[in-house]
């Protein structure tokens, strides 16, 4: 079997689909599917694109599929600073900043911080978060941090959840699995109780007297051609009380 013959049938199985499934989707028959999976055919670029496109691979996987069937890769990955995205850099901090006095900040695929706005940074720093830091690494690994959140176990129990999101969309990432094992270890998967879940669950901070109580919203860059700005997620930090809202404004005005 093929280098690329193995990654197919591997995103495949992942995607849960059959070599008939597979087939119809893309409109190629099932027997010449096989044939490229066993490494008899050998596939166009053409059929590269498209069968990455049916099973809905990140522009990182779509990039190694065709480096394993022989072609040129699609997609580049620049830097944030290239210049090539000053209005894209511009953007980022026009949503960061302008989501002040509430906390926002972009992150990448692993969780590692890019920007942040001031109220973000003020709620980070404190605990030796700064950029390029995973905030990941610090969730499990920063005691500064793990000692501010008051309700640690579900924040732990929902990023497991998160993560495991993400590897249904990466496929395989050994950075975020190193991660979901370190939460399974901890306990972060086990069942909860029976019974209706909340509407949201609140990260609780403590921040010296003042208790701050947040939910998030993530919002990612639609048809870019290129790898960093496809993982590139803006988290947008709202006060889940009425508490919070009144002591990040007057935070803000100080």
């Amino acid at each position: 079997m093929s280098a690329f013959g193995t990654q197919l049938k591997d995103w495949r199985q992942l995607r849960r689909m059959s070599q008939l499934d597979l087939a119809l989707s893309a409109e190629v028959s099932a027997r010449h599917l096989s044939f490229l999976e066993t490494g008899r055919a050998r596939p166009s670029r053409d059929m590269v694109l498209r069968l990455s496109r049916e099973l809905l691979l990140p522009q990182t996987e779509i990039n190694a599929l065709l480096t394993a069937a022989g072609f040129a890769p699609a997609y580049g990955a620049r830097d944030l600073e290239d210049a090539e995205l000053a209005p894209v850099r511009a953007a980022v901090m026009w949503m960061l900043e302008r989501h002040a006095p509430y906390p926002a900040m972009a992150l990448d695929r692993h969780w590692r911080l890019e920007a942040a706005n001031a109220p973000a940074r003020m709620l980070l720093q404190p605990v030796g978060i700064d950029m390029g830091d995973s905030l990941l690494e610090a969730l499990l690994h920063n005691s500064g941090l793990r000692s501010n959140i008051l309700n640690l176990r579900e924040v732990e129990q929902l990023t497991l959840h998160r993560l495991r999101s993400e590897l249904a969309h990466f496929g395989r990432d050994s950075v975020i699995e190193a991660h979901v094992e370190d939460l399974r270890a901890r306990g972060a998967g086990q069942v909860p109780e029976a019974g209706p879940l909340p509407a949201m669950i609140p990260t609780r901070y403590q921040i010296g007297a003042q208790v701050l109580s947040f939910f998030s919203a993530m919002s990612q860059f639609g048809t870019v051609e290129d790898i960093a700005l496809s993982e590139l997620r803006i988290e947008c930090m709202f006060p889940a009380d009425e508490a919070t809202r009144v002591a990040l404004i007057q935070m803000g005005a100080s």
